[in-house]
């Protein structure tokens, strides 16, 4: 039976849940996710559970934060002032933005805290500093 390998382009059903057991996402009811193992398409920890998988297989797997999403970085939380938001801009806890960097590549920025005088923006992956459950299915390895 064929096993995965690096470079193998695959299709698998995963379910991916937090310590919690919350669900942050899931491929059922959808096409499967494919992706070409070990070409940086997906978290380092995912690529490494799927090699040596075979069509059919089915397993779960806790990938720790280092492997996933890296842990939360302090230097990636900034605070801005408030007036460099339009001021009719609805703003809201969890609300996402796009944020320009330098060379002109956006970035997207989480609302962490709402003051008068500054607004706090998180940088950060929104699944940075979690360990991260997947029930994965190997569906078709090309």
């Amino acid at each position: 039976m064929t096993q995965v390998k690096q470079g193998d382009t695959v299709k698998v059903h995963y379910r991916g849940t937090l310590k919690d057991g919350n669900e942050f996402d899931c491929s059922h009811g959808r096409d499967p996710l494919e992706f070409k193992v070990a070409a940086g398409q997906m978290i380092p920890g995912f690529d490494k559970a799927v090699e040596g998988m075979a069509v059919g297989d089915k397993k779960t797997i806790t990938i720790p934060a280092a492997e996933a999403y890296g842990e939360k970085r302090d230097e990636l939380t900034l605070e801005a002032p408030r007036d460099r938001f339009p001021e009719d801009m609805q703003l809201e806890l969890g609300m996402k933005l796009q944020m320009p960097q330098p060379g002109g590549q956006m970035v997207v920025v989480t609302i962490t805290k709402i003051a008068e005088e500054a607004i706090t923006l998180d940088a950060n992956h929104e699944l940075a500093g979690e360990d991260l459950t997947f029930e994965i299915e190997m569906v078709e390895i090309a």
